[in-house]
This record gives C-alpha cells, structure tokens and sequence, in this order.
C-alpha cells in the first residue's frame, strides 16, 4: 500500500476506476447494440477497428505532446472529447438509430481521445510516486483498472435490461441509452479529480516536434530486446487469442445468457486479474519476472482454447477468470519494463509506442477475432487463436532471451541490460 501514502496518486487511481467503470459499461453496451442491428461478427470486429485506427494515426504525435506538455492538462482534453463522445451516443440511443456507421465515427473519435490519453496517463504516474515505490504502484494500478474492468461489464449488462423489469420507461431511457449516459456521468467525475492532481515536475523534452524527435521512441524500442519481446509478444498474443469481440456471439448464441450473461462474460477475465493482482501485492514478484512472464502467456493461451471449446456457463466464466490472472502478470512485468528501463524523459514516446502495442492487441485483435469469426464461426476462431497463442510463447522464448532471463524489477538493473544491439 505504499503507494498511497501519495495523495495525489489516490486521487488519479480513483478518477480512473470511474473512467473505466463507464468505459468498460459502454462497451458491452456498444456490442450488443451493433450486433443487434446487423448480427454479423464482422462488424463487431469493426467496432474494434474503429477505436484502434486514432492510435496508429496520432501515435507520433500523442508521444511527443506527452513528453513537451503538461500531462495533467492532456489528459482533460483527452477525457473532455470522450466525454462529448459519449453524450453524441446517448443522443443516437435515444434517436434509435440503426446507423451503425454512426456509430463507428463515434468510436474514431473515443479512439483519438484514448490515443493521447494513454501516453499522456502511463508517464504521469512516475511523477506521483517516490521511485522505490514505483512498481507497487503499478501493481496496484493494475488492481484498480481490472477490478473496475471486471466490474464496469457487469453493471453494462445490467443497467442495459432495467426497461425489462419496467424501470423509467416513460423517460425515454431503455438499454444502452441508459448505459451511455453512466458512461457521461462518470466521465465528468473523471475530468473533476483529475483537475485537482498536483503532480511532482520530471524532466522533458524541449526540443521541436521533427520526424527525429518523434520516432525516437521506436528507435528506442527497437535498440531494446526487453522492450521490443515485451511489447511484441503481448501484440501477437492478443492479437491471435482476445476472444472480447465475440463474446456477444458466444452470450447469444452458443451459451444462451442474453446481455446479462455477455456482462459477466466480459467481467470474468477482469475478476482473475483482480485476483491476481492483489496475490502480487501481498507477494511481489521478487525474481524470475521473465520466466514468470512466459508462463503466464502460456497458461492465458491455454485458458482460451478451454473458453473456446466450453459449453457451459461456469466453465466459460472460470476459463476466462484464468485468463485474466494469467494476462495479469504479464501487465504487471510489462508495464514496469516499459517505466524502468526507459529513461525518464523519453517514457511518453515510449509510452506511445506501447499504447500502439497495446491497441493493436486489443482493438485490432477485436477486427482479427470478428474476421475469423465471419470465415471459422466464433468457437474455431477461438480456439485457433488459443493455440496460436502458445505458439507465440515458444517462439518468443527463443527470440528473445535477454526478456526471459530478466530477474529483478528495478530502474537500476533494467537501464542496464535495455540497450544492446539494434533487433532490427
């Protein structure tokens, strides 16, 4: 816990549960309504890449502002747009809108929003916290965002069904009209804590916007094997085995639970990572955080072919929980390998580059899971991504040894063995 002794990185941990509580909320509510107007996987994969386009596009730019900028002030900017967002779906809900490709700008525009958020909110929080606290700040920043993330699903899934037990129909509010505007709400609280952070000032960088200046973050990643294993091995494993897209698919038709189901499907993986997570606050990862890294993914890819191949509702849930514990520990070892062993000027272009990882992972891995479905059907797709999974594991074993021989998480070992020879 002593990284709450900061009351300014309490204060960013409680802006962010809300934030994620709405986000994660949303989504559900956004899968079922786009699934619901089409019944096509493929466009819930859509979905995916209309939130995942805004990274690949501002990526350079979201790192260099990061770095030049007040990250506080990024961050209201970043949330204020989302917010706007969120308040042009209530107004499209409440419409009955069946435009779908409406729904799509919406979401490029959420994506630009978490484009510059992402860089902007990783780097800040070195700045709330002394050094030696660092990773259990980061452990217990994995805690908060997967406690929310487990929890944000299952109240979309619930506030999606209140006009189904009769509840303020005659306001007009019914399905995901009702969870968009929870998503407003805890937006504006967001934007209200974070306006009173006082963060601690770091080191920047002063020069000019150039194309130098900007790809120095994938020049940096590029010269590190810890880094660049780190980043691309989360990349291809979510990338084969996310199964988020299809989870509507999975709720609808093959498990039989309606939006309720498809919230606790959702919350599921969310759940074992909170889990987890507190374990490693109790018992941090001391040594062998490598090792621990690449077991990890191979338990996550296992747990993904057992989802795949399930038919009943506990087993899918359990399966799930596991994968999240499993992608638990890789957050956690990723996210201080990016923090510690770049140096603290560079951590928001360095950031950047891992939020391009990470949206490539999770929202083009959304496109990819709606894809395969639309060809496999959404149990071949799944289980072929599990499986794809532990191939990566191996790989990447092989590929990159310095990440499986990491050993401690500390700013002193990881500067040391980050540079060596250019990977590519």
């Amino acid at each position: 816990m002593e990284a709450f002794a900061s009351r300014d990185f309490s204060r960013y941990e409680l802006a962010r549960v809300v934030a994620v509580l709405g986000a994660e909320a949303q989504s559900v509510a956004v899968a079922w309504q786009v699934y619901s107007i089409t019944h096509r996987p493929l466009d819930l994969g859509y979905t995916g890449l209309a939130l995942f386009l805004p990274s690949l596009l501002f990526l350079l730019a979201a790192g260099h502002v990061a770095d030049r900028f007040d990250r506080r002030r990024i961050l209201l900017l970043s949330y204020g747009l989302q917010m706007v967002c969120a308040v042009a779906l209530v107004v499209l809900a409440f419409r009955g809108s069946q435009n779908v490709y409406s729904i799509y700008a919406v979401l490029f525009l959420i994506g630009t929003g978490r484009a510059f958020a992402g860089p902007a909110g990783t780097s800040l929080i070195p700045r709330l916290v002394p050094e030696e606290h660092f990773v259990n700040a980061i452990t217990w920043n994995g805690v908060i965002y997967q406690l929310a993330n487990s929890t944000g699903p299952a109240i979309g899934g619930l506030l999606f069904t209140l006009p189904m037990i009769g509840m303020i129909r005659e306001w007009g509010l019914e399905g995901a009209g009702i969870v968009y505007v929870f998503n407003v709400i805890t937006l504006i609280w967001f934007l209200v804590l974070v306006s009173r952070l006082r963060t601690r000032p770091g080191p920047k960088e002063h020069q000019a916007a150039s194309l130098k200046v900007v790809l120095a973050g994938f020049e940096y990643v590029g010269r590190s094997p810890l880094l660049l294993g780190a980043l691309s091995l989360d990349l291809f494993v979510m990338l084969l085995g996310g199964a988020v897209a299809l989870m509507p698919i999975f709720a609808h038709e093959i498990l039989h639970t309606g939006p309720v189901g498809l919230g606790m499907l959702r919350a599921a993986p969310a759940l074992g990572s909170v889990i987890m997570s507190l374990v490693l606050t109790r018992f941090p990862m001391g040594h062998h955080a490598g090792r621990r890294l690449f077991i990890a993914v191979a338990i996550f890819g296992a747990a993904t072919v057992v989802f795949g191949l399930s038919r009943s509702v506990w087993l899918s849930l359990a399966a799930l929980a596991v994968s999240g514990a499993a992608d638990s520990v890789s957050v956690i070892i990723r996210g201080s390998l990016v923090q510690l062993a770049t140096p603290p000027e560079m951590r928001g272009r360095v950031s950047a580059v891992n939020s391009l990882f990470i949206g490539a992972s999770n929202e083009l891995g959304e496109f990819e899971s709606g894809l395969t479905g639309q060809w496999w059907g959404a149990v071949r797709a799944t289980m072929v991504g599990g499986l794809g999974a532990l191939v990566v594991a191996g790989v990447w074993a092989g590929l990159f040894p310095s990440l499986r021989h990491v050993d401690e998480l500390s700013s002193k070992a990881l500067l040391h063995e980050a540079i060596e020879e250019p990977v590519f």
